[in-house]
Order: structure tokens, then C-alpha cells, then sequence
């Protein structure tokens, strides 16, 4: 079943955030060495401690802020799409991130971001609601959906507030994004070989999507 989401991102609330302004030389000094090992931690956070880096921002259009011992992101605007950096720098990476909706439409979508430059380049792993995923990136401030052109559905999305698993893999030029354990899509684009991390959620028509973040790991492929 395919469902036309071409609307993904094409309409994007620039937020104005506060980040770490962390690079790959702050995160060596973390671990002592940048570890290369696969499955190697580069970073973890299960967002109990909200002086953990990640954005803080709370307007009447949306929020981005730690709550009860996670992360939530909430949209109240229609077309739109807020989204968290904890101001780093990596180059391949696996991110694991428990997700689910505490209010609003199943219209809607959230996930990962990787390479993030800056508001208007980056790539994004999403899945939503109503059990669609994608995998795209947003270039000098255009999105496009890198593969599936669309987004698809899939049963291994737990539809409604049931949580997810989401897993996103940005290594070299290769994407590919996993929900609760199964492989659904792979894409290859050579735009931008390294950057932050994020966390992301849209609305489409209608607003109010509300989604939590949790037991959030970044991982050497």
C-alpha cells in the first residue's frame, strides 16, 4: 500500500536552537579516544538529565524539552516540523531511539535525523502514526525522498501510541532505516559525509502531534 506523503517536510518551522556546538575532537575527549570499533558507544542518553545538551525550547507553535525522564517534541502548528540536536558531529553512525505518540493525529511523522549542517541540510529516517516510512534528506532548504520515493506501509510499524523501535544506519554514501527489528528501506546519497544528530516530528494538516523520545544510543556500524 503505497500513501502519497509528498508533502514530507516541504513546509519547515525554522526554530531557532541553542546546541553544544560539540565536535568529533569534544566527543574523543569524552571517551578519551574516538572509539572506530563496530558497535562501539559514541554517545547515549536516556534524557533524565535535561543539562544533557539537547534543545530546550517551549512556544505556543510547539516544544522541544526533556519530560518525566524523556524526550518530547509537540507540533501545534499544521505543516510543520520541529526537531532537537544535541550539537555534535559524527560520520557513520547506527542511532537507536524508542518513539511513541502521546496525543494527536496518526498523520504525522518522527524520527531520526543524521548529518544534520544546519536547518535546511540534512537527511531524516521517518516513520509515523498510521505505519509509513521514509528515508530523505533536505538540501539548501528543498526535501526530497531519497527511497522509497513515497512513503510506504508497513505492519512492522506498531500503529496509534504503541512505542517503536526506530533504527537509522548513515554510513558513507549507504541509509537505511529499521523499525522494531525489520529492515524497511535503503538509500544511498552522497551529499553530506558527516554532521549532527536529531530527533524530529511533522505534522501535515492537522496539528497537535505529540511524540516521546527514549533510550536514545549513537553506535560506530
Amino acid at each position: 500500500m503505497i500513501k502519497n506523503r509528498s508533502q514530507v517536510l516541504l513546509l519547515i518551522t525554522l526554530l531557532v536552537l541553542f546546541a553544544l556546538g560539540c565536535n568529533l575532537s569534544q566527543v574523543a575527549k569524552i571517551f578519551g579516544e574516538y572509539p572506530t570499533g563496530q558497535g562501539d558507544l559514541l554517545f547515549q542518553d536516556a534524557f533524565s538529565d535535561p543539562s544533557s545538551g539537547w534543545d530546550r525550547v517551549r512556544t505556543e507553535q510547539g516544544m522541544t524539552d526533556y519530560e518525566g525522564d524523556r524526550y518530547r517534541i509537540v507540533v501545534n502548528a499544521s505543516n510543520a516540523d520541529y526537531w532537537a540536536n544535541p550539537g555534535l558531529s559524527f560520520r557513520d553512525v547506527v542511532i537507536d531511539v524508542d518513539a511513541g505518540k502521546l496525543g494527536g493525529p496518526d498523520d504525522n511523522d518522527f524520527g531520526i535525523l543524521c548529518r544534520y549542517q544546519d536547518v535546511r541540510n540534512f537527511y531524516f529516517l521517518i516513520i509515523s502514526s498510521d505505519g509509513y516510512y521514509g528515508i530523505g534528506k533536505v538540501e539548501d532548504g528543498q526535501q526530497q525522498l531519497l527511497d522509497p520515493p513515497q512513503m510506504y506501509h508497513s505492519e512492522s510499524i506498531i500503529p496509534g501510541a504503541g512505542t517503536n523501535h526506530i533504527q537509522a544506519t548513515c554510513r558513507g554514501s549507504n541509509f537505511s532505516l529499521a523499525v522494531n527489528g525489520d529492515l524497511l528501506a535503503e538509500a544511498k546519497d552522497g551529499s553530506f559525509p558527516e554532521g549532527d544528530i536529531g530527533l524530529i516530528v511533522g505534522s501535515f494538516d492537522e496539528a497537535g502531534i505529540d511524540i516521546w523520545f527514549d533510550n536514545l544510543s549513537v553506535r560506530v556500524p
